[in-house]
């Protein structure tokens, strides 16, 4: 068996490899341009600035139009951004008043809930979705937050969060609706979504920032941005496997338009509309953390704050405080996405028929009026604060005394032996010859579309004039991903038939994933200084984790029974392992490698804090000089990198499938 599968022959439809006819010209070709072509056709390699056009400044002067000239005869576009800051800020700030320190809104005086209120109120939620242990679970997070003295920063990431995700969950709703029933309009959201999750956050918090100005109403319209696409696209996947008997009888009991999207599709498909929901509100966390720098405040501007003064404890505290609010709420949505609601049998008082909610009524009222005597009960005590700051100070500076000379050794010996060396040759390739390269390749697998999308992209890049901070993304980027999968594989490999393992694996690599993208930065900075290593080790803890995962996803997938067949025919565990098992998950292995090439993009940007001279850095001095149009065409040639990778691994990853017999050659993934 395990032979069989090792030798099934190849499907006639061309691949990478099968035809070196093809490959050797193109690349001796290439070759014979990088090494002789700089003095014949130095355009080649430096794009002319004469060729460069002026996107920047359009982008600019657009902004600029909008927010000075552009009118709608009574009101300016200007009044309708403020107009809609406003609408979004008045229930911020309700919800603010509620959660932490009170408020007076339109004239209306709001009274806080306090800790124990609001701790009370969500574990009466996480009772009612999941019974006990949910319950539990719940307390234990929302305790750790006060017990550790951050309980006023998260109830102001809570509030913008209690904001963003219904508005994303309801934006997302609609759009996916929409392009399930309007073919067209599913067509344009595809490319739009795919640049709404590709360009690095920091290049539209300018906009964002210029067109609503500083402040929390920015952050939660920024969420929007960023949380509402995995919603989008969940929906319209959830819509089209409908079963069809469904809609059929919909139909024949004469359903309207309306009556057929709400009381039939989503119904029936609100078991992974409960997916996108925890996926908005895991964006909009995460998110809202980022958009601590346009104001947002919360535990990501505590995070922020301790990188700038490399203050390792508070933020590692800031960040396990983010941890504990993203499993409560990630926990709370996934039960919610379970919960069966049984039939009740209690009439006539309303107390009998929605305890919970008079429960969660009545604690509020009481935690607020007894809070008015008792402030302990609004506000929890310094004195019984616990702090672990200093320990995790102590333990880096104690790392940094003891192991100095070893960790520069180490440092250095990348530098001058991998990341140097590498760097150097990717900004002396030739523009030209990476775009026909990855035309070509892109053509051998998926067709002439893909190749004219890879190439055209790689043309695009190099056309902002950004080409060789594009090569330094790419550079960082590339070694970050194969340090990630040459870990992330072993491990995943280890740990998938293991299951007591794959349990304590998943916790840790679930924390990571819930850990703000700063807090990777901290440690490294203070053990390695600032540059391009310290990048890459942020980028690897970063993106380590969907390597790990998918490896033990596609492992766990492969059917027993070609186990068992291989086992009959005497292959030894590493036979099975080898010819067997990870053929088998070479698909899924395939979208970890996408996966991890996809968050480390999203950290690359984040690392231009310590100094990097990437695209990242483009969009950083973007944000910091309110400058849209640098921050958007870097933003863009990062979402560009990010589509090619994109592309050509879910068509290597398909035509994984079609060889293994696990796909038709006439689908294709990427349509």
């Amino acid at each position: 068996m395990a032979d069989i599968i090792a030798s099934r022959p190849l499907t006639a439809s061309p691949t990478l490899g099968g035809n070196l006819r093809l490959w050797i010209p193109a690349f001796l070709v290439f070759a014979v341009l990088w090494l002789w072509g700089r003095d014949i056709a130095p355009w080649a390699f430096d794009y002319p600035r004469a060729w460069v056009p002026p996107v920047r400044d359009w982008i600019s002067g657009v902004m600029k139009w909008l927010m000075n000239d552009a009118s709608f005869g009574l009101f300016t576009f200007r009044d309708v951004t403020r107009a809609i800051a406003v609408v979004i800020d008045v229930p911020y700030q309700i919800a603010l008043g509620l959660l932490s320190g009170g408020a007076t809104v339109l004239g209306v005086l709001i009274s806080p809930i306090g800790w124990v209120g609001v701790t009370v109120v969500m574990g009466l939620v996480g009772h009612f979705a999941g019974g006990w242990r949910l319950a539990a679970l719940v307390l234990g997070c929302f305790g750790f937050i006060v017990v550790f003295g951050q309980w006023t920063s998260a109830m102001i990431t809570m509030a913008s969060i209690l904001i963003a995700v219904p508005l994303g969950i309801s934006l997302g709703l609609f759009l996916g609706l929409a392009g399930y029933r309007w073919r067209l309009v599913g067509r344009a959201l595809v490319p739009v979504l795919d640049l709404m999750q590709t360009i690095p956050v920091f290049a539209y918090l300018v906009p964002i920032l210029i067109l609503f100005g500083f402040g929390p109403t920015s952050a939660v319209i920024a969420t929007l941005i960023y949380a509402t696409p995995p919603m989008t696209r969940i929906t319209m996947l959830a819509l089209r496997r409908v079963p069809s008997e469904l809609q059929d009888l919909g139909h024949m009991v004469g359903c309207t338009p309306r009556q057929m999207a709400w009381r039939v599709m989503i119904p029936s498909a609100k078991e992974p509309l409960m997916v996108g929901v925890n996926q908005v509100i895991m964006l909009s966390l995460n998110m809202v953390i980022i958009a601590s720098m346009i104001g947002a405040g919360g535990l990501g501007f505590d995070v922020l704050s301790a990188l700038r003064r490399l203050d390792f404890g508070a933020g590692v505290e800031a960040g396990f405080a983010i941890v504990a609010l993203a499993i409560a709420l990630d926990r709370l949505s996934q039960a919610f996405a379970d919960h069966v609601r049984a039939p009740s049998h209690a009439h006539g008082q309303f107390v009998a028929r929605h305890p919970y909610l008079v429960g969660g009524l009545v604690t509020i009222l009481l935690s607020a009026l007894i809070g008015l005597a008792y402030p302990a009960v609004q506000s929890y005590p310094e004195a019984w604060q616990i702090s672990t700051g200093t320990f995790w100070s102590d333990l880096v500076r104690y790392i940094n005394v003891n192991y100095f000379d070893a960790l520069e050794a180490v440092k250095n010996f990348m530098l001058l032996n991998l990341l140097i060396p590498f760097k150097r040759f990717l900004i002396g390739l030739p523009w030209v010859g990476v775009a026909g390269l990855l035309a070509l390749l892109g053509w051998r697998l998926g067709g002439i579309r893909l190749g004219i999308l890879t190439g055209g992209l790689t043309v695009l890049v190099a056309s902002t004039g950004l080409w060789e901070k594009a090569m330094i993304t790419v550079y960082l980027c590339g070694l970050s991903v194969v340090i990630a999968m040459l870990i992330g594989l072993p491990i995943g490999i280890a740990v998938a038939m293991r299951d007591s393992l794959w349990r304590g694996v998943r916790l840790v690599i679930d924390t990571m994933q819930t850990l703000p993208s700063f807090v990777y930065l901290m440690p490294a900075v203070m053990l390695f200084r600032v540059g391009d290593f310290t990048a890459m080790i942020a980028v690897v803890a970063y993106a380590l984790a969907p390597a790990i995962r998918y490896t033990v996803l596609g492992l766990r997938s492969v059917d027993p029974k070609l186990i068992e067949a291989g086992q009959a025919m005497g292959c030894t565990p590493f036979q099975i392992l080898t010819r067997i098992r990870l053929k088998l998950a070479l698909p899924e292995i395939m979208l970890g490698l996408n996966q991890t090439i996809m968050f480390a993009l999203s950290m690359l940007v984040i690392t231009a804090l310590v100094g990097t001279r990437d695209l990242g850095q483009e969009v950083y001095i973007a944000l910091t000089k309110a400058d849209p149009g640098r921050g958007l065409v870097a933003g863009l040639c990062v979402a560009a990198i990010a589509i090619i990778a994109d592309r050509l691994i879910q068509a290597g990853a398909h035509r994984s499938r079609v060889r293994l017999g696990l796909a038709d050659e006439r689908t294709n993934d990427n349509s």
